[in-house]
């Protein structure tokens, strides 16, 4: 379930600005949850369409468009990694947000190797929820302007790689070759300013895991940054919060 709203709320979305009714899809097979959704993404300010599986939510998607998409993991007949895979092959662009039950990290982090937004865990919080939505917005707003996706600052006593957009296998060559030259600058302490709405899938983690070791060896602390708080989850389960220190921002 989705905490209440005020529907005198209608309009009115967590930064503060209108969706001006964009069309948002909601795929989940429990009707009560749906009701929920609606209310609350009404409240907001988005034009909401639902569906209660994950044909019928790829028959909306195909007619309607829209540039975001909330579906649950776990439905009977296509289930929500399948409907991701799927949506993602007709419009890579589109952001996806997964719904999981509390147990499901295994196939969160399988969402996110597929290039999902996020995700939420049910009961879902309402601060949660608007994050992931901002977090969509602000990746729809990177893809439409040419933005540097990292840059290495140096300060007096660490040098700082800021993230934004994502890392992922595309970004490797870039990513390594930044962080060899943050390695060559000597400094005993590297941070990883990861940005609002960045995102690190499998191969983000891949890539990062080997320049973490070696920064272990060289006795050169790495500290991020920024991460929300489901990335932290991700990164302690796949063994990275061994390997840096993970700060909020």
């Amino acid at each position: 379930m989705v905490e209440s709203v005020n529907e005198s709320d209608e309009g009115i979305v967590a930064d503060g600005k209108e969706h001006l009714m964009e069309k948002i899809l909601v795929i989940d097979d429990e009707k009560p949850t749906l009701k929920m959704f609606r209310l609350t993404l009404q409240a907001y300010g988005y034009d909401v369409l639902t569906a209660e599986n994950g044909q019928e939510g790829l028959y909306l998607f195909e007619r309607e468009r829209p540039r975001i998409v909330l579906t649950d993991i776990k439905m009977p007949g296509m289930n929500g990694i399948e409907v991701l895979r799927r949506l993602k092959q007709i419009e890579p662009q589109t952001e996806v947000i997964v719904i999981t039950g509390h147990g499901d990290m295994d196939l969160a982090i399988q969402a996110l190797n597929l290039d999902a937004t996020d995700f939420i865990n049910k009961p879902i919080q309402r601060q949660l929820l608007e994050q992931a939505l901002n977090r969509a917005q602000e990746r729809w707003r990177l893809a439409a302007e040419p933005v540097q996706e990292f840059d290495l600052a140096e300060e007096a006593h660490a040098a700082v790689i800021t993230i934004r957009g994502g890392l992922t296998a595309r970004h490797e060559s870039r990513f390594q070759s930044l962080y060899q030259n943050a390695l060559a600058l000597g400094k005993n302490r590297i941070v990883l300013n990861f940005q609002k709405n960045s995102a690190v899938n499998g191969a983000g983690i891949a890539i990062l895991t080997p320049l973490l070791l070696t920064s272990q060896k060289q006795g050169i602390e790495v500290t991020a940054v920024g991460l929300s708080d489901n990335m932290k989850k991700v990164f302690d389960i796949v063994g990275l919060g061994k390997l840096m220190r993970m700060e909020k921002e």
